[in-house]
């Protein structure tokens, strides 16, 4: 049972790390604030490095990644660019970074709640990446 919800978990965390690598890069080429995109460039680097991390753990379980759910990936990208399309401003960006990091928290806290016999490796690495999503949220705020 261990294995298994470890597996699960790790793979939620690697689909949640590319779809916030993907957000990002959806964003970034919009964004005017160089500490803006100082912040959303070091968030994507610690959410690749993480990505990594976890994927490298799946391999050794012989276990394929995840890719985000290719629905929530549409959804995301039409609001990205009906949003932007409105309004390119830095706060429009922060705006859906901040959505993203709010529904990826939730998703993440789910996720550790629904596969409890998971080992305490990927337990430690789904807070991390919960820790990197609120840093990055806190981020947003100035931008708003």
């Amino acid at each position: 049972m261990e294995s298994n919800d470890t597996v699960k978990l790790l793979r939620e965390c690697d689909a949640g790390s590319k779809m916030a690598v993907s957000a990002i890069d959806e964003v970034l080429e919009k964004v005017t604030s160089e500490r803006l995109k100082t912040d959303l460039a070091e968030s994507k680097a610690h959410h690749t490095k993480l990505g990594n991390e976890i994927h490298n753990i799946l391999n050794e379980y012989g276990v394929e990644d995840k890719n985000p759910n290719p629905m929530a990936k549409s959804m995301s990208w039409i609001k990205t660019s009906v949003k932007l399309g409105i309004d390119e401003s830095d706060s429009t960006v922060a705006d859906l970074i901040t959505d993203g990091c709010n529904m990826g928290v939730k998703s993440l806290h789910r996720y550790l709640n629904q596969y409890q016999a998971a080992d305490s490796k990927s337990k430690s690495l789904c807070n991390e990446l919960i820790d990197i999503e609120s840093h990055l949220c806190d981020d947003m705020v100035r931008y708003l």
